[in-house]
């Protein structure tokens, strides 16, 4: 096994856990290859007896009996026994009558596979914990979930679990400095090349294990996104029919129209041809909880509060990365007529790197030497044109409560930052419509070094090197 990188907070917070004198139902939800079942591998160290339980992959003809025959098949192997697989009351109090004495830990992983053909699984796992499972001060018992908008709805938001979970996660990508440490071993691999790759995957853990630091960035992109037993060629068709088993191609078509930059939510209705209702709505919210997309509000920095138009992008690397540049060449892949990196692909990296940017808002903060606590808003912004301002996009934009604004403009280019950029900044921040006693700084974060006259120069407040963010901390 790989060796155990980041999540030192997360692990602190559970191990919190073992200091009560009373059992604990936790929750831990987040993107498929986010870490869920690792960190929970990892706090199984703290325990004498753990079990860990994992729902099935749903398939087309798969019934809810399935399931309960995987969950006895499971307990049996742990030497529990089982009389009968025909109820979850009957099969959750046989694991629990195992777990009466001691420090036990007990994961029910992906429990929305586990659980969603049965509407009495849920009921009875609520009844089972009260009844059982919290009898022993010294049990955890671990919910664990890819299919985050589910477990918001049926556990988290449900009155049936209301006042009993005692702490809940949502796992989110590794910060860039955590990152970092899969090249630790490799000192010598340079920031421009880490983050061809990081631009790819991301911070999901699963991904970057995958990584060889005897191969370039291009070569391992090769073997991963373009053979056919690569991990990433396959994952987004699995990811996405896991999750969202019967409405997978809608979901899709909104995430394909978002690729190319941010719409707004007329904008995406329109292009995937529903109306701009309810229902889709709730496919946003759902893409925005399982953490493929996000919704940056518009912004009314006077008044200090988000307004109700906002945007919608892809804010998942690897989502955009493989609608981009995997999906039109899967046919040849899988016939063997891809032996190179398609032509272009770099054409894509300007918005990977605002992307990885403002997954890493803290470390920015940290950077910039901003507390937390002192920023009112950070994000992307975009100000529309109306008869009183004019229109102006700002790559990530951060309000203090000190009226201070910073402009960040995020600038990849394949060699260093010509000296014009003053100009193109200029132009935004003098369209930004500033209110009266704000001060504004202008921000340049770059990846492959700038011009000799750019350094020297004084129009930007800091000029930030990618290889800052994976060397800084975020505050944690």
């Amino acid at each position: 096994m790989s060796r155990f990188i980041g999540r030192k907070q997360e692990l602190t917070d559970l191990k919190g856990l073992l200091k009560k004198s009373s059992a604990s139902l936790v929750v831990i939800r987040g993107r498929r290859r986010i870490g869920k079942s690792r960190l929970a591998e990892q706090f199984s160290a703290s325990f004498t007896k753990s079990y860990f339980f994992s729902g099935l992959p749903p398939e087309k003809e798969m019934v809810a009996q399935d399931q309960r025959n995987e969950f006895a098949r499971q307990m049996r192997r742990y030497g529990i026994a089982v009389d009968s697989a025909e109820d979850w009351g009957d099969l959750l109090t046989d694991v629990a009558d195992d777990c009466i004495n001691g420090r036990v830990l007990v994961v029910l992983d992906e429990i929305t596979w586990m659980g969603d053909l049965d509407p009495t699984f849920l009921p009875k796992l609520k009844t089972i914990w009260d009844m059982h499972f919290k009898k022993n001060p010294k049990l955890i018992l671990l919910i664990s979930g890819s299919n985050s908008p589910w477990i918001e709805k049926n556990i988290l938001g449900s009155t049936g679990f209301v006042g009993r979970i005692s702490y809940q996660l949502h796992l989110k990508e590794l910060p860039l400095c955590r990152c970092n440490e899969f090249w630790q071993n490799s000192p010598n691999i340079s920031s421009y090349e880490k983050f061809k790759i990081l631009s790819v995957t991301g911070g999901i853990p699963r991904y970057l294990e995958e990584i060889r630091t005897d191969l370039t960035a291009e070569q391992n992109l090769l073997s991963l996104c373009y053979h056919s037993t690569g991990i990433l060629f396959h994952e987004f068709e699995q990811i996405f029919s896991d999750l969202f088993a019967r409405r997978n191609r809608s979901y899709k078509e909104i995430v394909s129209c978002l690729a190319s930059g941010w719409l707004t939510m007329g904008e995406l209705a329109e292009k995937v041809g529903l109306s701009k209702g309810g229902d889709f709505s709730a496919l946003l919210d759902n893409l925005v909880e399982a953490g493929f997309i996000s919704r940056d509000g518009g912004w009314n920095i006077g008044q200090e509060r988000e307004e109700r138009l906002g945007h919608y992008r892809v804010s998942d690397n690897y989502v955009r990365f493989y609608l981009k540049y995997i999906e039109p060449y899967k046919k040849r892949i899988l016939i063997g007529h891809r032996n190179a990196l398609p032509r272009g692909w770099m054409s894509i990296m300007g918005l990977q790197f605002e992307n990885l940017v403002c997954n890493n808002g803290s470390s920015l903060f940290r950077i910039l030497r901003l507390n937390d606590d002192e920023v009112v808003w950070a994000g992307p912004h975009i100000q529309r044109a109306t008869s009183s301002q004019q229109g102006c996009q700002i790559d990530y934009l951060i309000q203090t409560k000190y009226r201070v604004l910073y402009l960040c403009e995020i600038k990849f280019s394949e060699r260093e930052i010509p000296f014009s950029i003053v100009k193109e900044v200029a132009e935004k921040a003098k369209r930004l419509k500033i209110p009266r006693g704000f001060s504004l700084r202008c921000i340049l974060i770059h990846v492959n070094g700038i011009s000799e006259r750019l350094q020297y120069d004084t129009f930007f407040s800091n000029i930030i090197d990618f290889a800052e963010f994976l060397r800084i901390t975020p505050s944690e």
